[in-house]
């Protein structure tokens, strides 16, 4: 994501403490809402390795330090998520969920519009199958 004249994403985010809120929301809810058991019933039973990825991630994917590929080179994205089914329905419980993760951490709303269209793209990519 590009930086603006706010600074990056991570920055308005709050830095790393910022988006480690978010992430913990955004696995809070998944674990809670029975609306994304879906997604939910496609990591592992403990999700403390999901948290850690997705913030390592994010923390560079928004202009942060690049935790993640410090520690496991390039991500790879798609490559690593094609082993799961991720259809249309998988990408929108996705989003649903970290919509409303941005909603309740108190996320800007230009920011959140903003990241919610970059989500997006990422997550439609990631589709693997009809659906």
């Amino acid at each position: 994501m590009a930086e603006d004249a706010s600074g990056t994403p991570f920055d308005r985010l709050g830095g790393e403490p910022g988006v480690r809120a978010l992430v913990d929301r955004f696995y809070d809810l998944m674990e809670l809402e029975p609306a994304f058991a879906g997604i939910r019933a496609l990591h592992p039973s403990e999700l403390e390795g999901s948290r850690d990825k997705l913030h390592w991630f994010l923390c560079g994917w928004l202009g942060g330090p690049n935790l993640y590929i410090e520690r496991f080179g390039h991500p790879r994205l798609r490559a690593r998520h094609l082993p799961y089914a991720i259809g249309i329905a998988e990408r929108d419980q996705w989003m649903a969920c970290m919509m409303q993760a941005m909603q309740d951490q108190g996320v800007d709303d230009t920011l959140a519009q903003r990241l919610t269209e970059a989500f997006f793209g990422t997550a439609d990519w990631m589709r693997n199958k009809g659906g």
